[in-house]
């Protein structure tokens, strides 16, 4: 049994001429018979959890949304989730799901580009795709992933890179770890040891993403620092900052919130390569946290759920070095 929970997206959108646009309007039902031979693969169950845009999806949401997919992998009967999303946001609530499950059942996310109204609606043929990989024997242990456009990508290091191309979706320099070819699943990229599940109660909130740009400076790390649980720096290249930013994120850490550093580029990972004011050795020698390869939303992600499972600095700095 796959159990497909639809959120909203642009996969249940068509266009409203009174509102211009898109807008939320298909059922979990809709979908599903406008997917021909979505139940030739397994049995289904469907449930129409939400119905909200990408950007709609609040950390909150995403919690509730992880926790309501821990409890169909705990019935015997489900063999896999397959979640709809808004593609926004699609990254982020399957890390908040990569990072706080642990179960051996495959959780495929999926989405569309276009809604029921554009010529080459993509919804059916990703939902399609989606169950045809949650309920592949070859997905058991292969974690959260994200299906779209027929490849197959893990939600450890997947990340929309284009607004409205079919394949929007990428792992910068990785890849897909499989595909899918003629109804076969294929997976072709061996996974690093997974490392272990973050499970607060809740995520810590809030935490702020900070981005780097030229003669940036503390203002608004400042204007938001007494009510923030920690800051994640999307910073220049290796993990560099313009000095005026330094003070500011000093301020963090002398109030003992935690400061995680990432860059901005996507690619690569942050360092302490650079020594000079701003460079990410005096960033790190002041106390703040390097997060390695992670990007900045994944951080913030990883930091919340840390904070809300009351991880301590000296366990913070082990988590982001793996």
């Amino acid at each position: 049994m796959i159990v497909i929970l639809f959120t909203g997206g642009t996969i249940a959108m068509r266009n409203d001429p009174t509102a211009r646009g898109n807008t939320p309007a298909l059922t979990g039902a809709e979908i599903v018979k406008a997917t021909h031979g979505i139940d030739n693969t397994s049995a289904i169950e469907t449930e129409d959890w939400g119905h909200f845009p990408g950007p709609h999806m609040n950390i909150a949401r995403m919690w509730a949304l992880r926790t309501r997919i821990a409890e169909h992998l705990a019935r015997a009967d489900v063999t896999g989730v397959v979640v709809t999303h808004g593609t926004d946001t699609l990254e982020e609530s399957a890390y908040v799901a990569a990072r706080s499950l642990s179960s051996s059942k495959p959780v495929v996310f999926t989405g569309a580009m276009r809604t029921q109204s554009d010529l080459g609606w993509d919804g059916p043929a990703n939902l399609f795709e989606a169950v045809h990989v949650a309920a592949s024997p070859a997905s058991v242990d292969q974690g959260v992933m994200v299906v779209l456009s027929g490849q197959i990508f893990t939600a450890l290091d997947v990340t929309k890179s284009n607004t409205q191309l079919l394949d929007a979706f990428e792992s910068p320099g990785l890849g897909p770890i499989g595909y899918l070819d003629e109804g076969e699943v294929i997976f072709r990229r061996e996974l690093p040891p997974r490392i272990p599940a973050i499970v607060p109660v809740a995520p810590a909130t809030p935490v702020d993403v900070f981005f780097a740009a030229a003669g940036g400076d503390s203002r608004l790390l400042d204007a938001v620092r007494d009510e923030s649980r920690g800051a994640v720096i999307a910073a220049m290249g290796r993990g560099n900052v313009p000095p005026e930013m330094v003070p500011g994120i000093g301020r963090y850490i002398a109030d003992g919130k935690p400061v995680v550093i990432t860059s901005r580029t996507g690619g690569g990972r942050v360092g302490h390569t650079y020594a000079y004011p701003g460079g990410g050795r005096t960033l790190e020698d002041m106390g703040a946290i390097l997060a390695g390869s992670r990007r900045p939303q994944q951080a913030r992600i990883d930091l919340m759920l840390a904070l809300g499972a009351g991880e301590t600095d000296a366990e913070l700095r082990v988590l982001f070095s793996a």
